[in-house]
């Protein structure tokens, strides 16, 4: 009997960059997290891909740019389906679009660049060989996926649409993203899980996959986007190991519920969150 893929479709389950420099990218993330890379590419590709590895398995990615694509350092957020093309299909009918059509990675899988009504860009991956990140919710590794929106309740639609996401609300901006029965897929990889959901998370929290925020009507600058957030031991010395790699700090390091997190970037620009569990702030 096979174990179960850590991810069921409709799981964001993969994340890279997209950088003008990916070893030098590289060298910063593996400063920052203590990542081991190793570029999977052929020696005569045009590119690296260089995976970024804990303990052995793999985190996350580091690469250039794609012919044509616009060349903005960015993090990339990965969804896992059961097929790229009627993904693709979905995208176009809720009012997205697609513009990179689904693609072979061969040995790895089927992929394809969607973009929803508002312009945030995401990926569908339709694995072979590469089944996802294999450390995750670890120091150095991805923690959440996180959806800035202008437009809550057409984001709710498109992504409801596609990947049948619901919403739970657990505050004032505190959406989140759920799969119905995730959490049972969950219990299934680690029994016991929803047993301890049960005794210490809000109910229905065992279905998140990702989290959901408004951008606000003041910030006229920030487009709709997809962010990552990394887990980290303590958010208040990654902020000074970012300065001292040359990444910039955008928001200092503050509490909130369940964390404590900062808002940096890398050298290219790439932006990401580092969030600290922080159980003590659940109050």
């Amino acid at each position: 009997m096979t174990s179960p893929d850590r991810y069921i479709p409709g799981v964001p389950c993969w994340a890279d960059t997209n950088q003008p420099d990916p070893k030098a990218a590289a060298e910063f993330y593996s400063g920052l997290f203590g990542w081991k890379t190793e570029n999977v590419m052929p020696a005569d590709a045009p590119s690296e891909y260089l995976i970024g590895r804990l303990a052995g398995g793999d985190v996350a990615a580091v690469t250039g740019f794609p012919e044509g694509a616009p060349k903005i350092p960015v993090w990339n957020t990965y969804i896992w389906v059961d097929s790229a093309d009627e993904t693709a299909e979905k995208v176009r009918a809720a009012g997205g679009s697609v513009p990179m059509d689904p693609w072979d990675v061969p040995g790895a899988g089927r992929m394809a660049v969607m973009l929803d009504p508002e312009g945030a860009h995401f990926m569908a991956w339709e694995p072979g060989e590469h089944r996802g990140s294999a450390v995750v919710n670890e120091p150095g590794s991805v923690n959440f996926n996180t959806l800035s929106s202008r437009d809550l309740a057409g984001a709710k639609k498109f992504y409801g649409a596609v990947f049948g996401w619901e919403t739970l609300e657990l505050g004032p901006g505190m959406t989140f993203w759920t799969l119905p029965d995730y959490g049972k897929h969950l219990d299934l990889l680690n029994p016991g899980t929803l047993e301890r959901f049960a005794e210490f998370g809000p109910q229905g929290f065992e279905n998140v996959v990702a989290c959901l925020t408004q951008i606000s009507d003041d910030d006229r600058e920030t487009r709709s986007n997809w962010g990552i957030t990394f887990a980290v031991a303590d958010a208040d010395e990654t902020v000074a190991k970012v300065t001292d790699l040359g990444g910039t700090v955008l928001a200092p390091a503050i509490d909130a519920p369940w964390v404590r997190f900062a808002v940096v970037a890398d050298p290219a620009g790439a932006v990401f969150t580092a969030s600290q569990f922080k159980p003590e702030n659940a109050a």
